[in-house]
């Protein structure tokens, strides 16, 4: 259910944290030396304090409650320790490793949290070794170390930059931000599907040599699926394109920054990471997977906040006041804008001002005629919470929601509500979901990330009850209001985490025809749901949207892996697997993955394909 590549290119600075399961676990072994010798390079700057000014400010940041763990077992990977710190409940923020290093770099989202885990992580024994964990430096900030190593590299004589004869013409700033917002942007797009279908065979082998070394029992049926599919461990049927294949998103993000042009205060997408030492940004115009809707949004806004008197904010020094914009945009031709300002030391009366000139210009200046009919302003300032969801909206103009039709059916769109990107995909994949979930009027759905309540809404006429679960607030009530602007009445959505809302509800149903239709965030659901679902004996069929498959991976091998006194109940198996393409011109790709109970029972286990 991620909202993957809504900013492809906003890396965030460390005020703005990534979730744990968002971080890339390098396997290059050149990348791991770079890497660790760039956090031992922490300690050569830990000279100069203005490297590490950004702990020292109010904004949030769990750089300053950061770990380093020792004596890690070999082999250890990424998720092994995660598992190992939820497993004596510790909630890790980020946690990085290196390679084949023993040791790793934990942080946590408060010094509670951190102290907790130094307690009771420091001197246990992990697979034969004794663990020990000690405080650690905080990262320098990216920009200033790059800069400060710059100025050394001018100092002794050397050219800031190596260029070759041939790289003295740079490509326009339009093709650079192509190139890192929509990758794929000059592959044809028949092969842009071929490569990602390939990336899903990948995922199904390597999910079959999986399943073979955790569930010896399946071994049999097993070896027969990998000989009629590839060395998959089911089919995988043809992937299913995107209706269109440019100007499909109906949300970004944008920042607010320099341009790389030069231009100040230019609302588009950052041309580099800012741990690669860049904040500078390049307009949407030239982009190709932006609507128009949303590039005239942008434009307006861009006007106006030049008009105003406010700075853009930097990450670097912590000035400032504009940081991000995000435009939202329906097929029913409405559009949202939710601006994003520090307001810093500012009085309330200053910040009322700007507020009430935003409104003037989007209602009755130049920019009446932008489509924004619903204006939003969100004061981002100290940060108490790593979640841009937990800041409230202030509503300055226009309607509180935005409306969006999707399969014949209508749906209210809050500001800090999912939706699905590409609204025209999204029907194409939605539709596949309710073709394999296999429903009648007596089928009973739990639809788990559900979202604003579009897969359960989309399915509730089929079946006899659909029950949703949703973390975020705000999308449930969304949902509540969507299941009423259908006419449906057999639909009920809970708040709150799925860990622990999940299994109450399944063991309340008892229901012999129980379809459970997951759409998780990128990391996966958690581990909790995953044995509640292995428990629930009477849920029968799963069908699994990953958007990213490989994040998913140990969801998949835990539903499928043999009972043990951690995992209950009969294990699952995989038996259909498609592609759908809900991000042209990227190599993000959607994954369905219909997965059904083995029946012990059945004297002879057959393939359900």
């Amino acid at each position: 259910m991620a909202d993957v590549s809504s900013s492809p290119a906003a890396d965030p600075p460390p005020t703005k944290e990534e979730k744990p399961d968002d971080l890339p676990q390098d396997s290059n072994n050149d990348v791991v030396k770079s890497e660790v010798k760039a956090e031992e390079g922490e300690n050569e700057a830990a000279s100069d304090p203005s490297m590490y000014r950004y702990i020292k400010e109010d904004l949030f940041t769990s750089e300053i409650y950061k770990v380093e763990i020792r004596n890690l077992p070999k082999f250890v990977g990424f998720n092994d320790l995660k598992k190992f710190l939820a497993k004596h409940s510790l909630n890790p923020h980020k946690i990085k490793l290196f390679g084949k290093q023993t040791f790793a770099f934990v942080t946590f989202k408060n010094e509670e949290e951190r102290d907790k885990a130094m307690k009771m992580v420091h001197g246990m024994q992990w697979k034969g070794q004794v663990l020990s964990v000690r405080l650690a430096k905080p990262k320098a900030d990216p920009i200033l170390r790059k800069r400060k190593q710059e100025e050394g590299e001018g100092a002794g004589g050397q050219p800031p930059s190596k260029r070759t004869e041939g790289d003295e013409e740079e490509e326009p700033l339009s093709v650079q931000i192509a190139n890192v917002v929509t990758p794929l942007w000059n592959v044809p797009y028949e092969e842009q599907l071929r490569r990602k279908e390939q990336e899903v065979v990948g995922v199904l082998q390597r999910l079959a040599k999986e399943i073979g070394s955790t569930n010896k029992a399946m071994l049999p049926w097993l070896f027969a699926q990998k000989g009629k599919y590839n060395k998959m461990c089911c089919p995988l049927e043809a992937i299913r394109p995107s209706p269109t294949q440019t100007e499909y998103r109906n949300k970004c993000e944008f920042l607010i920054s320099v341009g790389a042009d030069g231009e100040d205060k230019t609302i588009g997408f950052r041309l580099g990471k800012y741990k690669g030492g860049s904040c500078a940004v390049v307009g949407p115009a030239e982009t190709c997977h932006v609507s128009a809707e949303a590039k005239r949004v942008v434009s307006e806004f861009q006007k106006f906040i030049r008009t105003t008197p406010y700075s853009v904010y930097s990450p670097e020094t912590y000035e400032g006041h504009w940081k991000q914009l995000t435009v939202r945009t329906t097929r029913t031709k409405q559009a949202m804008a939710v601006v994003f300002f520090n307001p810093q030391k500012l009085e309330e009366e200053e910040v009322n001002a700007l507020k009430s000139s935003m409104r003037k210009h989007f209602t009755e200046g130049e920019g009446k005629d932008s489509g924004v009919t619903s204006l939003y302003f969100v004061r981002e300032g100290q940060r108490t919470s790593p979640n841009v969801e937990d800041l409230p909206c202030e509503l300055v103009a226009g309607e509180g929601c935005i409306h969006e039709e999707l399969l014949g059916l209508k749906f209210r769109i809050s500001p800090h509500s999912f939706f699905q990107v590409n609204t025209g995909a999204a029907e194409v994949l939605y539709s596949a979901v309710g073709e394999w979930a296999q429903l009648d009027q007596d089928s009973t759905v739990l639809d788990v990330c559900c979202g604003t309540g579009t897969i359960g809404i989309s399915l509730a006429k089929r079946v006899k009850k659909v029950i949703g679960i949703e973390l975020c607030q705000e999308a449930v009530e969304d949902a509540k209001v969507n299941a009423k602007l259908n006419g449906l009445s057999n639909v009920e959505f809970h708040c709150g985490k799925a860990e622990d809302v999940f299994p109450n509800i399944l063991n309340a149903l008892v229901s012999p025809k129980l379809t459970a239709i997951v759409d998780p965030p990128r990391a996966g659901l958690h581990s909790k749901v995953i044995l509640a679902i292995r428990r629930a004996e009477h849920l029968k069929r799963l069908v699994y949207v990953a958007c990213n498959a490989k994040a998913a991976m140990n969801n998949f091998i835990d539903l499928c892996r043999a009972p043990s006194n951690r995992v209950h109940g009969a294990p699952f198996r995989p038996v259909r697997a498609m592609a759908v393409d809900l991000f042209p011109q990227t190599m993000h790709v959607e994954m369905l993955l219909l997965l059904e109970r083995v029946d012990y029972n059945s004297q002879q286990e057959t393939s359900s394909t």
